[in-house]
């Protein structure tokens, strides 16, 4: 058996924002003895975890599966390793440097807030 990651991707769907559209990118372990089967239980778990439910307004909100769009194979298990990067770009430079200190200083008070 090998080991993927797989990013799963949802429409988010509620009443209230019409105008903007979000997405939920979800990285997910993957175990399977190809990179097809990766890619076939990914999907599988994504249809499996659609979802429908109503806010606190009694608003409906709707997790809606769109696919699968990467599946990167992990060539070994091993402390420190890479799973995923991406590059983040910002006009505001300090606002984003002290919003990563706030969350990591949330981290070492609330360690079991980062699960």
């Amino acid at each position: 058996m090998n080991w993927y990651i797989a990013k799963v991707i949802f429409k988010i769907s509620n009443a209230r924002n019409k105008d903007t559209s979000q997405f939920d990118e979800h990285l997910r372990l993957i175990e399977a003895d190809s990179f097809e089967e990766a890619f076939f239980k990914a999907r599988i778990l994504g249809i499996k975890e659609e979802d429908h439910l109503m806010d606190d307004d009694l608003q409906s909100v709707s997790w809606e599966f769109v696919n699968v769009s990467e599946i990167i194979p992990l060539r070994e298990l091993k402390d420190g390793l890479e799973l995923y990067s991406q590059i983040h770009e910002t006009a505001e430079v300090r606002a984003y440097i002290n919003l990563v200190h706030m969350k990591a200083a949330s981290l070492q008070l609330n360690p079991q807030t980062a699960a």
